[in-house]
C-alpha cells in the first residue's frame, strides 16, 4: 500500500513527473516579449525540476529552490506570454504537498503561509512593474489559491493514507499478540484439564496398585490383591471414559447440574476408595455458567484425589452452598497435602471465573474451599 501511495500521490514519482511534463508543455508555448524572460523561464525549470526531485530526500533544500522559483516567475508573471505563472502554480503546489513535521520552525503549514506571502506580493510587484490591472493581479492570485488548495488536499489524502497503512500495522501487531495470549491461556487450559480429567482416575489408581502389590508381597494374599487389580482395570476404564467426556465437554456448552455431578462424583469415591463420602446442599440450587460448574466439579475431584492419596481411609464431607454464590467446602480429617499442581490448577481455573481457593489445614480437619460470589 505504500508503493501504491508513493506511485499515486501529487509527491510520488508518478505525480511529480506529471508536474513537470505540464509545465514543459505549457512554457514551450511561451512568447515572452523580452528575450531575458527565457533565462528565469529556463532557470526557472531547471531549479524546479531539481526541488521536485528532491522532495523526499532533502525537504528542506526542496522548500528553498521551489520558493525562489515561484517568487521569480511571479515577479515576471505580468510580462505578456511569458507563461510564468505555470511555473508559479506547480511550485506552490508541490510545496503544499510536502508533510513537515510538527515540530521547529519548518512545520505544518508555515512553509505553505510564508511561500503564498511571497508570491502575492511579487505578483503585486509584476502587476506594478507590467502595468496589470487589479483584475489580473487577483485572477493570479485566485489561480495561486486553487493549485495551493490542490496540493494541501493532497497532502492530506496521503497522511491519512500513511496513518492508516500505520494502524493496519499496529492492529496486525496487535491480532499476533492476541493470538500469542490465546495460545498461551489455551496451553494452560488444556494442562489444566489433563490434570482434572486424569489426576483423579490415576491417583486412585495408583493407590490400587500399591495396596496391591503390599498385600502379594507382605501377605501373598493373592485373592485381596486380585480384588484391588480388579478395581484398578474398573478405574483405568473409568479414566479413559472421563478422559472422552471430556473431550465431548469441550465440543458441546451442556454441562451436567452440580448437586446430581457431585452426588455421583461422591458415590464414585465410595465405591472405589471404601470411604464414606456425605453431601450436603444448602440452599436453593441456583442456574450456574457451564464454566462455574466445571471449575467446582474440578476442584471436588481435586480435593477427593488427595484425601484418598494422603489420608486415606478417613471419611469424608462435601458441602455445597447456595448464598450470595456458591460455595463448595471439602472436609477430611488429617493433613492432606501441601501446595501442588493440582491445587494450583484448580485456583487457576477458579480465578478465570470469578471465584477464589483456599487449601489447609482447619484444627484437626483439611478444609479446601471454593467460592464463586455473584456476580
Amino acid at each position: 500500500m505504500a508503493r501504491k501511495s508513493a506511485l499515486h500521490g501529487e509527491s510520488g514519482w508518478l505525480g511529480r513527473a506529471l508536474t513537470s511534463g505540464v509545465a514543459i508543455a505549457v512554457l514551450t508555448t511561451a512568447r515572452p516579449a523580452e528575450s531575458w524572460a527565457w533565462l528565469v523561464l529556463g532557470g526557472g525549470l531547471a531549479v524546479f525540476l531539481v526541488g521536485t526531485a528532491l522532495m523526499t530526500a532533502r525537504p528542506y533544500v526542496a522548500l528553498a529552490l521551489l520558493t525562489a522559483v515561484a517568487m521569480s516567475n511571479a515577479l515576471i508573471a505580468g510580462l505578456p506570454d511569458s507563461n510564468a505563472l505555470v511555473l508559479v502554480l506547480v511550485a506552490l503546489a508541490d510545496i503544499a504537498v510536502m508533510p513537515f513535521a510538527r515540530t521547529g520552525f519548518v512545520r505544518g503549514n508555515r512553509p505553505i503561509l510564508a511561500a503564498g506571502i511571497g508570491v502575492a506580493t511579487a505578483f503585486a510587484a509584476s502587476a506594478w512593474w507590467f502595468d496589470r490591472p487589479e483584475s489580473w493581479y487577483f485572477s493570479q492570485l485566485l489561480w495561486a489559491a486553487v493549485l495551493t488548495a490542490f496540493g494541501l488536499n493532497r497532502r492530506q489524502y496521503e497522511v491519512q493514507v500513511r496513518q492508516t497503512e500505520q494502524l493496519l500495522e499496529q492492529t496486525r501487531r496487535a491480532q499476533s499478540e492476541h493470538a500469542r495470549a490465546a495460545a498461551l491461556e489455551e496451553r494452560g487450559r488444556i494442562a489444566r484439564d489433563l490434570h482434572d480429567v486424569l489426576a483423579h482416575s490415576l491417583g486412585a489408581l495408583s493407590v490400587q496398585l500399591e495396596l496391591a502389590e503390599a498385600l502379594l508381597d507382605e501377605r501373598g494374599d493373592k485373592a485381596a490383591a486380585l480384588q484391588h487389580i480388579r478395581r484398578s482395570r474398573r478405574l483405568a476404564v473409568q479414566g479413559l471414559s472421563e478422559a472422552r467426556n471430556a473431550v465431548v465437554a469441550l465440543r458441546a456448552d451442556e454441562v451436567p447440574d452440580l448437586p446430581e455431578a457431585l452426588a455421583a462424583l461422591a458415590g464414585q469415591h465410595e465405591a472405589d476408595h471404601g470411604v464414606a463420602v456425605r453431601l450436603r446442599v444448602e440452599g436453593t440450587a441456583a442456574p450456574l455458567d457451564s464454566g462455574v460448574t466445571v471449575a467446582l466439579l474440578n476442584a471436588a475431584r481435586e480435593a477427593l484425589t488427595n484425601a484418598a492419596r494422603h489420608a486415606p481411609g478417613q471419611r469424608i464431607r462435601v458441602e455445597l452452598s447456595y448464598q450470595n454464590g456458591v460455595r463448595l467446602a471439602v472436609r477430611n480429617k488429617g493433613v492432606t497435602a501441601g501446595e501442588g499442581f493440582g491445587l494450583a490448577g484448580m485456583r487457576e481455573r477458579l480465578a478465570l471465573v470469578g471465584g477464589t481457593s483456599t487449601a489447609g489445614p482447619d484444627g484437626d480437619d483439611w478444609l479446601v474451599v471454593a467460592d464463586v460470589p455473584d456476580e
